[in-house]
């Protein structure tokens, strides 16, 4: 029996960001139209484990984060290719014969940037041409750009994502996400300071920082959400060493407001949805609780004008080609 032909689009996906939505609602369109499968072809891990070894970029999310992220925007199939010397060395041709053989698709729906094959010598262009040998359709979908808080204007890209996060910019972010970044991992046991200072925190493990884009160092405004019963709270979030303590190991910790439990193993989502201030050394106790009931205050406020509410990002995307 034959397979059934496919819509398929094909990338990194890293972040499952604004511009892949684009990509992904104009595929689940274009399959449903014409009654097709969509299925999403991503790398895992990244071909630069491969190519590029000492110059890996740093992940958005994992692969399961990012499998359940794309099968949210409809997508019936997720094929997860190894990028191997045998899968990387192949030409645009036969990459793409591979992939009809395997998949019969329709049409395959890219990005204006797209690269493929050996040496990413493949284009669109490219692809366009072989879909006229091989009969699929190509179609480009322009890219998105959104405009952000300093009024700039860019296109969005997992790149400049990281960039973002990287400089805190964590709003930014948000914008090219079309969600608020987050972490997500158990808790585990700190030096219970928080507790003393009577503003307890949960920590992050620090296993959820290896390989992973960290916000930068810095305090935070977001939510936290308890992953076995789904449970959201409002937070104020920490990143970095501690420096009041002299700490020189980076930890994550975020404290709940309204909540009164324990969170040790307990699995949780730590959304960071806007920067508060930098993170700096205090002469005392005193002086640092002061700080941290303002950064208390001042994140309740902001959630009471509406300024900690990150959904679906509209209004301020813009295709262009």
């Amino acid at each position: 029996m034959a397979r059934q032909k496919s819509v398929i689009t094909i990338g990194n996906f890293d972040g499952v960001h604004v511009g892949h939505a684009a990509i992904l609602r104009c595929s689940r369109a274009l399959a449903d139209q014409h009654n097709l499968l969509l299925k999403v072809l991503t790398f895992e891990p990244h071909p630069a484990t491969v190519l590029r070894p000492g110059q890996v970029p740093l992940r958005l999310y994992d692969e399961a984060q990012k499998v359940e992220l794309l099968q949210a925007f409809g997508v019936d199939e997720v094929v997860c290719l190894k990028p191997d010397r045998m899968l990387l060395d192949r030409s645009p041709k036969s990459f793409v014969e591979q992939v009809v053989a395997d998949h019969r698709p329709m049409a395959i729906i890219e990005g204006p940037d797209f690269k493929f094959g050996h040496a990413r010598v493949g284009d669109v262009q490219v692809l366009a041409g072989l879909g006229k040998q091989l009969g699929f359709k190509t179609q480009v979908v322009d890219r998105t750009h959104v405009v952000l808080a300093d009024q700039l204007m860019t296109a969005v890209s997992s790149t400049m994502i990281r960039w973002l996060i990287k400089c805190g910019r964590v709003a930014d972010a948000s914008c090219c996400l079309g969600r608020a970044f987050e972490l997500v991992g158990p808790v585990c046991r700190g030096e219970q300071r928080g507790q003393g200072l009577g503003v307890p925190t949960a920590n992050l493990d620090s296993e959820v920082m290896s390989g992973r884009v960290i916000p930068a160092d810095g305090v935070y405004a977001g939510r936290v959400q308890l992953a076995d019963d789904g449970e959201d709270h409002l937070a104020v979030i920490s990143v970095g060493i501690k420096p009041t303590w002299n700490q020189r190991i980076r930890t994550i910790e975020a404290h709940l407001l309204d909540f009164d439990g324990d969170l040790y193993d307990r699995v949780i989502a730590v959304r960071f949805v806007r920067w508060l201030r930098d993170q700096c050394a205090f002469p005392g106790v005193k002086e640092l609780q002061r700080q941290l009931t303002r950064d208390i205050h001042y994140t309740r406020s902001l959630e009471d004008h509406g300024l900690l509410e990150v959904g679906p990002v509209r209004d301020n995307l813009q295709a262009t080609g």
